[in-house]
């Protein structure tokens, strides 16, 4: 009798046991060690961020969607010597560039710094899935480049998007771009999700080091769109240097389509890309009830139209969800104003930055929480999107190695690794994910999901 009551205690505290490791423990988190060294800008002489020859010669060229649905594209570039011709010659014959379209420019002065001549030129009206050349540049060091247009928005039409956040411009900066570059899996467009040149991390917001990035990364930008969320490291505010103009840099360099979408800002807007219906936000303006972002996106949620663009896609920078010590719970904030939405208006995916390393989340949410019912843990839910967290391009700061403990439930997959992602749309209702750490061959995946949307095929991937 006695050695069957030891035997029930045992059982039971084995049960408690795994009953607490059930409810605290979390997915994976990945024991891959990466090999520590320490983020390094690479230096201003670097192959990467060399001049193109010639005076005056176009650099920086980088292009985004230009209006609602993708026939439109804006190009962008600088000319350092004088102002030169802010026209675009382009065509879909490389023989010959039958088309021109002129654009405008600006400067900017930032304490020290007086920037080149930057051009923004939209050429509207392009035919779908069409390949176009253009020339910039052509008063004096002319250069050619080319761009693909995406095909007409529906509900099957596959597209890949590769996605990339906190990029920099380190020697991992450079890694990271190269992988992306070199991938099987060939995006079309890039996702980022904030954090581009990281000057603000040098002296006096040295702002050399937007050109030098800009430079950088021409060798993807200038051939392919990049849709362009705002972060922390783009808010460039320095009272201390006479600068209180917020994101002063960044609104000068980057233009997107935002009127496109009624936002009355470039920091929130949405475009639609073949199946997808893709939805920038942004952390650092205002978001509280009745603010113009708040108001935007109350009125752009019911747009969606699921029947033409099935797949529903969230950029922002701060995650909602994370288990990294680091920026810890810095977006719960936002979350508490806009998850709710998320839930109703079933969003496939939101990917974030911010936190310098990777992690994926399972389908939860935290709605449910009212004060008085001490329901405040994340719970599964099947209309809840998928959290991602990659702000691991490489940036000057380094990798976020302080994960909480124990892994949370929410949390499906994380690891402290440099990388990108790849989001491939199938059809309406599969989509294939996948992340690439830049320590591993071009082709390996780190880890990967198939996605099955929500609002066509909302059944539990993890099954």
């Amino acid at each position: 009798m006695r050695h069957c009551s030891h035997r029930y205690l045992y059982l039971l505290l084995l049960a408690l046991f795994v009953s607490f490791a059930a409810n605290c423990n979390g997915g994976k988190t990945s024991s891959f060690v990466r090999k520590g060294k320490k983020s390094i800008d690479m230096p201003l002489d670097s192959d990467v961020f060399r001049v193109p020859p010639g005076y005056n010669a176009p650099q920086q060229v980088h292009i985004t969607q230009g209006d609602l649905r993708g026939t439109a594209i804006i190009i962008s570039w600088v000319t350092q010597d004088e102002r030169g011709s802010s026209k675009v010659l382009y065509g879909t014959s490389e023989d010959s560039l039958e088309f021109s379209s002129k654009g405008r420019v600006t400067r900017y002065t930032f304490y020290n710094y007086t920037s080149g001549f930057i051009h923004h030129c939209t050429l509207q009206k392009l035919k779908h899935n069409t390949k176009y050349y253009y020339e910039v540049g052509i008063d004096h060091s002319p250069r050619r480049f080319w761009f693909i247009t995406p095909p007409e928005v529906g509900p099957d039409v596959p597209y890949t998007f590769g996605i990339i956040g906190d990029l920099g411009q380190t020697y991992d900066s450079n890694s990271t771009l190269t992988h992306y570059q070199m991938n099987p899996m060939k995006g079309q467009t890039v996702l980022f999700v904030g954090d581009l040149s990281y000057a603000d991390d040098h002296l006096n917001h040295d702002n050399v080091r937007w050109d030098t990035w800009g430079r950088f990364v021409e060798r993807s930008t200038a051939y392919q769109p990049w849709i362009w969320t705002a972060g922390n490291h783009e808010i460039d505010f320095a009272p201390e240097l006479g600068e209180t103009e917020p994101f002063k840099p960044y609104r000068h360099r980057y233009h997107v389509p935002y009127k496109a979408s009624g936002s009355t800002s470039p920091f929130w807007y949405s475009i639609k890309r073949a199946s997808a219906h893709i939805i920038v936000l942004a952390s650092y303006s205002a978001y509280g009830k009745y603010t113009p972002q708040y108001e935007w996106l109350e009125a752009e949620l019911p747009k969606v139209n699921r029947s033409e663009t099935p797949w529903l896609i969230v950029l922002l920078h701060s995650p909602w969800y994370n288990s990294n010590n680091y920026h810890y719970m810095e977006g719960e904030s936002m979350r508490v104003m806009f998850e709710s939405w998320f839930v109703k208006y079933k969003v496939d995916v939101v990917f974030a930055g911010h936190v310098h390393a990777y992690e994926r989340s399972e389908r939860v949410s935290n709605i449910a929480y009212n004060i008085v019912n001490g329901e405040c843990m994340p719970t599964p839910d099947p209309s809840a999107p998928v959290y991602i967290t990659i702000g691991d391009g490489g940036n000057i700061e380094g990798l976020a190695t302080n994960m909480t403990e124990p892994q949370p439930k929410y949390s499906a997959y994380r690891e402290a690794s440099f990388g990108h992602a790849i989001f491939e749309i199938k059809n309406r209702t599969h989509a294939y994910y996948s992340w690439r750490r830049n320590d591993d061959g071009y082709a390996v995946e780190a880890d990967s999901m198939w996605f099955y949307n929500r609002f066509w095929y909302a059944v539990d991937e993890s099954n």
